[in-house]
């Protein structure tokens, strides 16, 4: 089954076409600037496709020319929030789309995004099957003293504020990654995953299914970030308000000023950590603060999983940046975690564990991968559809 992976920004298009049986990459590019003028404001001429519809035109080309006569059996959508509802990839129709729609207010930079994807899609190929994979998803399984906020009843249940998780996809397929390397039948997989990017969280998995997590109602909340503060006391923006800032004063604050950019003065951990071995301060208090962030959620949840059996980093900087990886390490010696310094170095694209034999639990680097997971997911939920007995009416 071929299928087309999509992820789509508000002015871009990220895309894969996956062999799914084959297990191959046919044809990946990306589209930006869509609907972007080249004025200070977003105003001006066009330097990109004017809008979703006509990037997909582009694409169209471009997967075209690598398929030949070949065509797409379906397309599979990143959609990042699925609320309470959307505990499984689904097979999408306009009710799914309005229904992705209405949870807008929950990510209004993504959630919006996706939509545009999908109805591009379905105005461009109205009978080529679409299924929503959500980010959310796998975090559903969290139990309810793990995602509830200490706050009045009616926030929830008028303004479904609760904790819901991020990055679920990537978490998922990494806990079937690592106990498949560990030959731990993933039901049994107790464990604690690092997905350390420019935006980064943290999960605890037991029983091979999710059950705390950093980000919370949405993806700002845990680690220290490229450019998101993670945890900080709310009484602080309380505090700002007071002072005169706004929420879009605050918002933009918390989620593209802060994180590293805030402490170093850049968001790429390659930059801050050149410049902390230059001798930067700031870019060493940087790590510090990141790494130490990150050692206590892993110490908290080694005791929510009951005790993890590994310790696995993924992602952009978990699985490429050796010496983030060992300034968390250090911080973990109440656990037994032992690196091995020459392994942690080495630069692996498959899975692989980096901690010494006598290290109390082993510590894996395992990379993601989750257009692979998506189109998998895609696949699944189009052949149980094409399958499945239809109902009478």
């Amino acid at each position: 089954m071929l299928v087309l992976v999509i992820n789509s920004g508000s002015s871009s298009l990220k895309y894969q076409v996956r062999d799914v049986e084959a297990g191959s990459v046919l044809a990946e590019g990306l589209v930006e600037k869509i609907g972007m003028g080249n004025g200070g404001d977003g105003d001006g001429a066009l330097e990109g496709p004017r809008d979703h519809a006509e990037a997909l035109e582009l694409v169209d080309a471009a997967i075209h020319a690598a398929l030949g006569d070949r065509a797409l059996d379906a397309v599979g959508h990143r959609v990042v929030h699925g609320g309470e509802r959307f505990a499984e990839p689904v097979l999408v129709n306009n009710e799914i789309t309005r229904a992705i729609e209405r949870l807008n207010p929950l990510a209004p930079l993504h959630n919006p995004a996706n939509v545009l994807g999908i109805r591009a899609i379905a105005k461009k190929w109205p009978e080529l099957p679409q299924v929503a994979v959500f980010d959310t998803a796998f975090h559903r399984t969290l139990p309810e003293h793990a995602w509830r906020y200490a706050v009045p009843d009616e926030l929830y249940t008028n303004h479904g504020i609760r904790r819901y998780g991020f990055h679920g996809t990537s978490h998922e397929y990494v806990a079937h990654r690592a106990a498949a390397l560990l030959d731990v039948p993933v039901e049994e997989f107790d464990a604690v995953i690092a997905h350390l990017g420019n935006g980064a969280s943290v999960t605890a998995i037991r029983g091979g299914k999710s059950v705390d997590t950093s980000m919370g109602f949405t993806p700002l909340e845990g680690l220290v970030m490229g450019t998101r503060s993670g945890d900080l006391d709310p009484s602080i923006l309380v505090f700002l308000g007071r002072a005169g800032w706004s929420p879009e004063d605050l918002d933009s604050m918390l989620n593209r000023q802060s994180g590293l950019k805030g402490l170093a003065g850049n968001n790429d951990m390659r930059t801050v950590v050149e410049a902390a071995d230059a001798g930067d301060a700031r870019a060493a208090m940087a790590l510090a603060v990141a790494s130490y962030r990150l050692a206590k959620y892993i110490g908290g949840y080694h005791v929510a999983v009951g005790g993890a059996k590994a310790l696995v980093f993924t992602a952009g900087i978990g699985e490429n940046s050796h010496q983030f990886r060992s300034l968390v390490a250090e911080r973990l010696g109440a656990l037994g975690v032992q690196l091995d310094a020459g392994l942690n170095r080495e630069r692996s694209k498959e899975p692989c564990v980096i901690s010494t034999p006598a290290s109390a639990l082993p510590v894996l680097v395992v990379p993601t991968n989750e257009e692979h997971a998506i189109a998998e997911a895609t696949a699944a939920v189009v052949h149980h559809s094409s399958t499945a007995p239809q109902r009478p009416f």
